[in-house]
Order: structure tokens, then C-alpha cells, then sequence
């Protein structure tokens, strides 16, 4: 007999996270819903993983333990391939975001109105981000709306680059995601996109940090990721 599938996946894509992991891992389990947690470590050396080896004796945690870094996205669709979920959502090991948001995030999936359902830090106002994490969003959002209007089809996406991407396992079926890294967040947006899923947005909670408390971002993903953008929308 095959295990049950539960109602969401919620895969935690870890490096170097042992400030944070415990009690992220204990915020995702205080929501009452049906869920999994996998938690797919990069290879971390600063204690993270003595931390994880306590955690994945929890009931519905699996840790996956990668021998090397490989980026982000490597660790996403290692979690994707393990998924038993009908909806899935991708939550970082930080605590920039809330995951008290997931019954709202995946209730338009769950009623039928859309396939994917992204979390945006934008919709309830200017966020609190440094000037160029800011305008270096914004950005982005620019580059996707104008570079695939004729697939959103009027419609504007106002946060491509969120965390809180949420989607029925299904519509991962068959992508491939030639990113690793950070990029592979707007190439998912486009892939998404181009497959003709409708896509909402709703408004989410976050709490950003700095670098002083391990955020990863560099400006380097941001020319990586619109150097994707490009490739897909001119050379498919």
C-alpha cells in the first residue's frame, strides 16, 4: 500500500541555517494543515546539519543531505522529486516570511481559481528593502511583464522573484529548469507562464534581513536572472 499523499509539500531549501532552522521548522509545523516538510540541506558546515539530524526524527519531516553545494534551485527540485503533496510551496530556512500565510496562499488553488498562487511582498505596500534590493526587484518585475505580455495577458505581476511560489504538484511535471541557483525562480515564473497556468497574487507578511544575518543574495543573481529572461523569451 502506497503512504498516504498528504495536502501540501513544503520544501526548505537550507545552507548554513542553524540560527534559524529550528524554529522556521517549528512555525511550518504550527499550521494546522495536512502537510510534509522536506528539507534539503546543501552541504552546511557551520552546525546546521546536527540541528537537522534532531529534526528529521519529527513525524512528516524528511531531510535529504546533499555532499555538496549546488545552489538553490538544485535543492528545489531535488525536494520537487520527493514531493507526495497535491499543492506544493517553497519556504526558505529564514524567517522573512510567515508560514501562518499558507491557508490564504493556497485557498485559490484548493477553490479551483488559479494553478499558481504567488506570496508578494509588494501588494500590501512598500516593503522595508534596502534602495537597490528595491529597485533591483522592481526591475525584474518590469522585465517579465514586458518581455511576456502576451502571456499574462493584461495582467502584472507585481513580485516575481517571492519565495512563495505555491502550485499543484502537476504543473512541475515535465519542466525543465536549466537553473541552480537563485535564477531559478523567474525561469519557474516563465516556464509557469508559457505552459499557460493562470497565476494570482495575494499579499503576504515579511520580515526581511541583511547580509549581517546570512542573506545569500548577491547582485551577480540579478544579471543571471535576467540574462534568463532573455535567453527564454528570444531563444526558447
Amino acid at each position: 500500500m502506497s503512504p498516504r499523499r498528504p495536502l501540501l509539500s513544503v520544501i526548505v531549501p537550507v545552507y548554513n541555517e542553524r540560527r534559524t532552522i529550528d524554529l522556521l521548522l517549528a512555525k511550518v509545523r504550527a499550521v494546522p494543515l495536512d502537510m510534509e516538510i522536506i528539507v534539503v540541506d546543501g552541504a552546511s558546515e557551520d552546525g546546521t546539519v546536527e540541528i537537522l539530524k534532531k529534526e528529521e526524527k519529527r513525524s512528516g519531516t524528511r531531510v535529504i543531505y546533499q555532499t555538496e553545494r549546488r545552489g538553490r534551485g538544485d535543492a528545489l527540485k531535488v525536494g520537487l522529486r520527493k514531493a507526495r503533496g497535491r499543492v506544493v510551496i517553497f519556504q526558505d530556512a529564514d524567517l522573512e516570511l510567515d508560514p501562518n500565510d499558507y491557508p490564504a496562499l493556497i485557498q485559490p488553488i484548493l477553490s479551483g481559481d488559479a494553478d499558481v498562487v504567488f506570496g508578494s511582498r509588494f501588494l500590501g505596500g512598500k516593503p522595508h528593502m534596502t534602495f537597490l534590493q528595491f529597485w533591483g526587484n522592481k526591475a525584474m518585475n518590469w522585465s517579465v511583464n514586458l518581455l511576456f505580455a502576451p502571456e499574462l495577458k493584461g495582467r502584472w505581476l507585481t513580485d516575481v522573484e517571492t519565495c512563495y511560489q505555491v502550485f499543484r504538484r502537476e504543473c512541475f511535471k515535465g519542466l525543465h529548469i536549466k537553473n541552480n541557483h537563485f535564477a531559478f525562480t523567474v525561469e519557474l515564473t516563465v516556464r509557469l507562464l508559457l505552459r499557460g497556468y493562470r497565476i494570482k497574487e495575494i499579499p503576504i507578511s515579511y520580515f526581511p534581513r541583511g547580509k549581517a544575518e546570512g542573506k545569500k543574495i548577491y547582485w551577480g543573481d540579478g544579471f543571471a536572472s535576467l540574462w534568463t529572461l532573455v535567453k527564454i523569451r528570444f531563444l526558447g
